[in-house]
């Protein structure tokens, strides 16, 4: 078992990659780090000692003056490295750099700069060492106006804003959970001083992004229509916009009945691309539930009975309550990275209409177990 440590895993990519090594536990330790040990040196050097492999992810990416990030970013690399010569560390460093590099401004020199430090410590002290250089990456809970301007559009999108569009040049993008893979991928690589140069796995234009956000604003978020996702590369950008819905403000939608004589009729969903539905019924006091998923996207309707709905992100502590009823007819959405169940908290069988976008491959399931 490898354990791993990794610098800045309250960031963007980091808490993704945190949260994706604790589905494999058989394989992957993850040693504890806060950003406090960046302050601290035997705390530090406490963290290095244990990690056979550290992912050095701490560095600050934007800043009203540039010299700051420049000298942040480097100041990290050699608090890093100190540590690293200070218990003998032969640990495997991997460091994520930038497709910016190789641009006229600091902070690609402070990447630059960093990794060719690394580099020189690997070679001195026999540790291994391999330099990541990343395009743009995009994903849900990255941080509006700093990590992406994926994460910009769709929080203004979801938040009564409008984007506009500066510079309207195509990007190099790369998916956070594709990413990730890769990352992990080069932990288990036992390369000595290895440049990787991570390639791309789509381009578009930031204009034909944003064409894309609003669609979903409209069609889904104002709606509750699924739309069409043509491509992978949609349904990632999907996950990403409606992680930055408001949920507790969002859910449960109520759904529009019709009654006559013959009773009630509501419509469930409504969709531009397939999936699969299911129905069931649980017991009084019985739960249902307690896992998540990393791509699928889900929605539970509550058609009769008493239901809570209870939603929390992976890796925090706050849990969501949703109370629905067959009365007021209504739907949840489960947002991916967040564990979820239903509990039947009637004195009546509780109904619930089930729909998914992929159909059940017991090969590959993307569902992972964990209490809410």
């Amino acid at each position: 078992m490898l354990k791993v440590g990794i610098t800045g895993k309250e960031g963007f990519i980091g808490q993704h990659l945190y949260n994706t090594l604790g589905l494999y536990p058989e394989k992957f330790e993850r040693v504890p780090y806060h950003i406090d040990f960046f302050q601290d040196d035997s705390k530090l050097e406490n963290f290095v000692s244990q990690c056979d492999v550290i992912v050095h992810l701490a560095a600050m990416n934007r800043h009203n003056d540039p010299e700051v990030l420049y000298k942040t970013n480097i100041e990290l690399v050699s608090k890093l490295i100190k540590a690293l010569e200070k218990t003998n560390s032969q640990a495997h460093v991997l460091f994520s750099s930038s497709s910016q590099e190789e641009r006229d401004n600091l902070y690609g020199r402070s990447k630059k700069e960093g990794r060719q430090l690394l580099s020189n410590w690997a070679e001195r002290s026999g540790g291994k060492f391999t330099g990541l250089v990343i395009p743009n990456v995009f994903g849900p809970f990255g941080h509006p106006n700093y990590n992406s301007f994926i994460a910009t559009f769709s929080h203004k999108l979801t938040h009564g804003e409008q984007p506009t569009v500066e510079v309207d040049g195509s990007v190099k993008l790369i998916y956070v959970g594709d990413l990730v893979k890769i990352i992990i991928e080069q932990i288990e690589n036992k390369a000595s001083n290895y440049l990787f140069q991570i390639p791309h796995t789509d381009e578009y234009k930031v204009t034909e992004v944003l064409a894309l956000l609003e669609d979903f604003k409209a069609k889904y978020f104002k709606a509750g229509i699924i739309p069409t996702l043509k491509s992978r590369f949609e349904v990632n950008l999907f996950n990403t916009f409606r992680c930055y819905m408001d949920i507790p403000q969002h859910f449960p939608v109520k759904y529009v009945k019709h009654s006559d004589n013959r009773g009630n009729f509501v419509e469930v969903i409504r969709l531009e691309s397939g999936g699969q539905v299911s129905f069931s019924t649980t017991a009084c006091d019985i739960t249902r539930g307690n896992h998540f998923h990393t791509r699928k996207i889900e929605r539970f309707s509550v058609i009769k009975g008493e239901a809570l709905i209870q939603l929390r992100r992976i890796g925090t502590d706050k849990v969501l309550d949703f109370y629905l009823s067959g009365e007021e007819p209504a739907y949840v959405d489960m947002p991916i990275w967040y564990t979820h169940n239903i509990k039947n908290i009637g004195d009546t069988e509780l109904y619930t209409v089930f729909w998914i976008n992929e159909f059940y491959n017991p090969e590959d399931p993307d569902t992972y177990f964990e209490n809410v």
